[in-house]
């Protein structure tokens, strides 16, 4: 994906200012034996831009000053409330190094389960993104996870699905391969062993005392 850039030749809060009133939004290319450079974007653009997912999981092509720099979205600010762009932060991509980031998962198939067609349980997703490494060649926009076969009561794993080619998962100090969804066993209902069973005869009741 493609956005335009514009050098920024001012600094600070009051200058920021100005710039989101005209419809700019400040901005910040770090990284790589470059200095960091101080840019500023279109808001509508960025703002649309933004509202896609492979924007956030994909190699960014930034026309600067008539020339293309490859970069990688990596921390955008947004206003408490507004639907506007504060600041953006984008980090250089040497495409002979590998990058760590975050991808999104796509669930695929649940509805089609044995865990919801038999078992009428409703899937957990427990990780909507993985963080990754990977050459940026190899970044891939999404993770698929397939639940065509999963079962109710059963949980899918990392080691369960296969990553795209070249693409390693980043452990942060947790398992090696974390729990990405589960279709717990539904408790009561219609389909639950406990209705089967009569209800106990009600106990006679005692004679009145004369």
């Amino acid at each position: 994906m493609k956005f335009n850039a514009t050098l920024r030749s001012v600094q600070g809060t009051s200058a920021s200012r100005r710039l989101r009133n005209a419809g700019r939004v400040p901005a910040i290319v770090y990284g790589g034996k470059a200095q960091p450079l101080n840019i500023e974007l279109d808001h509508n653009e960025i703002y649309h831009a933004l509202r896609k997912e492979e924007f956030h999981a994909s190699i960014l092509s930034m026309e600067l000053d008539g020339k293309a720099e490859q970069v990688l979205l990596r921390s955008v600010q947004w206003h408490p409330y507004k639907q506007l762009v504060l600041h953006v932060d984008f980090q250089r991509v040497d495409a002979s190094k590998a990058i760590t980031t975050k991808v999104p998962l796509h669930f695929l198939n649940g509805e089609n389960s044995p865990a919801v067609k038999v078992g009428k349980s409703v899937i957990s997703h427990l990780l909507t993104e993985l963080e990754v490494s990977c050459l940026p060649a190899d970044l891939p926009v999404s993770i698929e996870v397939d639940l065509q076969n999963l079962e109710a009561g059963s949980t899918v794993h990392l080691a369960d699905i296969t990553l795209p080619k070249g693409v390693t998962f980043v452990p942060r100090g947790g398992e090696a391969s974390p729990a990405l969804a589960t279709a717990p066993i539904k408790a009561g209902g219609a389909d639950s062993e406990d209705e089967a069973a009569p209800a106990a005869p009600a106990a006679p009741e005692a004679p009145a005392a004369e």
